[in-house]
């Protein structure tokens, strides 16, 4: 609809392709992330004789090299420029996705075995070691692949304020931030049947080499919105609708200015969206990463199966409703008249409430296994939501120049806090079980996970709370 009403009013609206462009950087970058989750339990766990700490260890590092790599993808992203430094970014995480294909190889070397079936079967001593190395292996692979993604939301981030004005961007960042829902969603339909049809190996090339199909499009489509050959003056004019606001305290344009560093760290506006992250991203990640697991823990229901991937699809299907968490606040701000930031706190706010119904996931599974993931379905479209509003908070407060190094920021704080609750997770599930730890009536690592389920569903109303209280008004920052 926005297309024709732009196209009737002689406005391009090339905008959009580029918003479908951050959408599919967004879903390979989902799928390259989700390969392993979707072939660690039923495939790679029985070859390299793993448990959950191995698996934990793994998405833990991960994310804490995720954490430290946002730190300094948002500088990167803003030195290089959005073309060149997207280029870049989806370059090394696709290599990164594709190293995992060798991991068993270098196993198979370094112990002196020359198959899975091998791998497999050893025993004792001879297992350890097998575990270790190939954790060593895939650690490797999994931290190029950090490094690579970690420059995927900066870069969308910055690309959406270059392409969209305020009142858009919330809308924009939606509809590309669901890109993560569709990945998850494509995931367990096709990477489970590469893994059975033709090996887990295959499955991280296949998925990998996409992220070399996306960068040979965006070489020819993007250019700046007054460079770029798609995009008339009218879409421009647009687009800088508010160009007006992207001026510091003196009255002059910020164009080409480069944030300090360090003053970032300064403004209580920083550490309330680095907190938000904080509290929330491990969150999605914990759901995205353990799930799989999840059920077949304890239903013993595996993601090759009809089921197991019906229930995955079913899982993130449900998470496409956060697709319209983005319109809210505009909704919002035409009913109320509210400022933006203002606006999106509200919505976020209703958002933080619809993770508890996961706090229900673990007893009404003894039910149906279709009930828990209907809830943490619930859950991760309100992520979702959240998400697509919290990065839209940084173009509220900071001007544009600064967007991508405020969300490095953020990014290395959710990245943090999902290293701690991945690993903490994975550590948990093998004492509950070695133990048999009881909880509300739960035994082993079903008590496991739900004290995990009860911590995720309680991370979006902290995480509000603070940010609240550290940024209670609309207080935009104009001397960075």
């Amino acid at each position: 609809m926005s297309a024709i009403k732009d196209t009737a009013k002689g406005m391009t609206s090339f905008r959009w392709t580029i918003c479908a462009m951050l959408f599919f950087a967004t879903t390979i970058n989902y799928l390259d992330r989700q390969v392993l989750s979707l072939t660690w339990d039923e495939f790679i766990k029985p070859e390299f004789h793993w448990n959950e700490d191995h698996y934990g260890t793994i998405t833990g590092v991960f994310s804490l090299v995720y954490a430290v790599c946002m730190l300094f993808a948002g500088r990167f992203i803003d030195w290089m420029g959005s073309k060149k430094g997207f280029l870049w970014t989806i370059g090394v995480w696709s290599a990164g996705a594709v190293m995992h294909a060798a991991c068993g190889l270098v196993t198979e070397s370094y112990v002196g075995l020359s198959s899975a079936a091998e791998l497999a079967a050893a025993t004792g001593d001879v297992a350890v070691v097998i575990a270790t190395i190939s954790m060593y292996a895939f650690l490797v692979a999994r931290c190029v692949l950090a490094l690579g993604e970690a420059g995927n939301f900066p870069a969308a981030i910055k690309v959406t304020a270059e392409y969209f004005p305020k009142k858009d961007r919330a809308y924009a960042t939606s509809i590309f931030n669901a890109g993560a829902s569709i990945g998850a969603l494509v995931a367990p339909l096709t990477i489970p049947l590469l893994a059975k049809a033709w090996g887990w190996e295959m499955a991280f090339i296949v998925i990998g080499a996409l992220g070399f199909v996306w960068m040979g499009f965006w070489i020819f489509l993007y250019d700046a919105p007054r460079k770029s050959k798609f995009v008339n003056q009218a879409e421009v004019e647009y687009i800088e609708s508010d160009k007006d606001q992207e001026k510091d305290s003196n009255g002059d344009l910020v164009e080409g200015k480069k944030a300090s560093f360090l003053k970032c760290f300064s403004y209580k506006q920083t550490w309330a969206f680095a907190f938000g992250k904080f509290m929330t991203d491990g969150v999605w990640w914990f759901f995205l990463f353990w799930t799989p697991s999840y059920l077949n823990t304890q239903f013993g229901i595996k993601t090759s199966e009809g089921l197991g991937i019906a229930l995955i699809f079913t899982l993130y299907l449900i998470t496409m409703l956060s697709i319209y968490g983005g319109k809210l606040p505009t909704i919002i701000i035409n009913k109320t008249g509210k400022n933006p930031y203002a606006a999106r706190m509200q919505a976020m706010l209703i958002f933080a409430f619809f993770p508890l119904v996961v706090l229900f996931a673990q007893p009404l599974g003894t039910i149906s296994p279709w009930l828990p993931v209907i809830l943490i379905g619930i859950g991760g479209a309100a992520h979702q939501s959240w998400s697509a509003n919290i990065f839209s908070t940084i173009g509220d407060m900071f001007p544009k120049y600064a967007i991508a190094t405020i969300t490095g920021i953020g990014g290395m704080a959710g990245g943090i806090g999902s290293m701690l609750l991945q690993k903490s997770a994975g550590k948990l599930f093998v004492h509950a079980d070695e133990v048999g730890m009881t909880f509300l009536g739960f035994e082993g690592k079903p008590a496991g996970y739900f004290i995990i389920f009860c911590v995720c569903a309680v991370a979006y109303l902290i995480g509000w709370i603070v940010m609240k209280s550290l940024v209670p008004k609309y207080k935009p920052i104009t001397d960075l």
